[in-house]
C-alpha cells in the first residue's frame, strides 16, 4: 500500500492518478475525503498532518509514503510513520534547501527539517527538490480573468516552472523503484522564461491579449496572497530580484528518471487554460 499525503494538491492529486494508472493500492491522505473527487479504487481517509499522533491507523499496511511537507514540520509525521512500518518515503522538499541559508530563509529552514527528520528517522528516503512550479501562475489567475491584466514586481524576473505532472512523474518512478532511494533530485522546467513570458504564454493559451502591470516592491508586499507572512514574501521577492541578472539553473532530471523531457510552460499554460478564461 503506498499513501499519499497532500492529496488534494496540485502535486500530489496527480501522484495518487499516476499510481492508479500504475495498479498501485493507494491510500490518499485529505481533510476532506468526500470532496477531493478520487479516482475509483483509492482508499481515502481523513486527516491533517499538522496533528501527527493522531494518524498511526493511516499508516497501517502502508510501505511506501509520499510525504507533503506541512508548515508544522515532519519531525512528527516522519516517526509515526517508521514505527507503523512504513520503509520508504519520498519527500517533496525544495530547492531553497540548497539556495538558501535556513537561518535566514524560512522556506529553506522547514525543507532543511524536513529533509533531516525523515534522514533521523530511518526511513529509506527520496527527496524532490522542485525549484519554481508552473502553477504559481494560478496565482494571476483572478486577475486575468477579470482585466486581462497581471500585477507583479520585476517582470524580467527569470524562471525555471515545472509542470507538477512532472514532479509526480518523477515521485512515482522513487515511489516504485528502490533504485531512486538516497537519491535528492533537483527539478526544473525545460527553460528559463521570464514572469512577463508567462504571461505572453498563457495569452497565447487562452486566445486573449494579457498585459503585466509592473509593480514596485511595496506595492508587490502590500498585494501579497492573504495568510503570507511578510517574511516568506520578502525572501520571495529576493529571490526574483536576484533572477532578473542570474538566470536559475536548469536540470534534466525530469528526463533522466523518466525517460522524457519535462515539459514546457507554454505546455503548463495550454494545460490549464481553463482556469484562466
Amino acid at each position: 500500500m503506498i499513501l499519499v499525503t497532500g492529496a488534494t494538491g496540485n502535486v500530489g492529486r496527480c501522484v495518487v492518478r499516476r499510481l492508479v494508472q500504475a495498479g498501485e493500492r493507494v491510500r490518499a491522505l485529505a481533510r476532506d475525503p468526500s470532496a477531493a473527487g478520487f479516482p475509483a479504487g483509492v482508499q481515502a481517509c481523513a486527516g491533517d498532518l499538522s496533528t501527527p499522533e493522531g494518524l498511526a491507523h493511516v499508516f497501517e499496511g502502508v510501505d511506501s509514503l509520499f510525504l507533503f511537507t506541512p508548515a508544522s514540520g515532519t519531525g512528527s509525521i516522519a516517526r509515526v510513520a517508521r514505527e507503523a512500518g512504513v520503509r520508504r518515503v519520498v519527500l517533496l522538499s525544495s530547492a531553497a534547501t540548497q539556495k538558501a541559508d535556513p537561518r535566514i530563509n524560512p522556506i529553506a529552514a522547514r525543507h532543511v527539517a524536513a529533509e533531516a527528520a525523515v534522514r533521523e528517522a530511518g526511513l529509506r528516503w527520496t527527496f524532490l527538490r522542485p525549484d519554481s512550479f508552473a502553477a504559481n501562475a494560478c496565482a494571476w489567475a483572478d486577475s486575468i480573468r477579470r482585466e486581462g491584466v497581471v500585477r507583479a514586481a520585476y517582470p524580467d524576473a527569470q524562471r525555471n516552472p515545472i509542470h507538477e505532472d512532472d514532479v509526480a512523474a518523477v515521485a512515482v518512478a522513487a515511489l516504485l523503484d528502490a533504485g531512486h532511494e538516497d537519491h535528492a533530485y533537483a527539478l526544473t522546467g525545460p527553460a528559463v522564461i521570464t514572469q512577463a513570458g508567462q504571461v505572453q504564454a498563457i495569452a497565447e493559451a487562452i486566445g486573449k491579449p494579457l498585459r503585466f502591470e509592473a509593480l514596485t516592491r511595496e506595492q508587490a508586499l502590500a498585494a501579497r496572497p492573504a495568510g503570507t507572512p511578510a517574511e516568506v514574501a520578502q525572501r520571495l521577492l529576493d529571490y526574483a530580484l536576484k533572477s532578473v541578472a542570474t538566470a536559475p539553473a536548469i536540470t534534466d532530471a525530469v528526463e533522466r528518471v523518466t525517460g522524457r523531457p519535462a515539459r514546457s510552460f507554454a505546455e503548463w499554460a495550454r494545460d490549464h487554460a481553463a482556469a484562466f478564461r
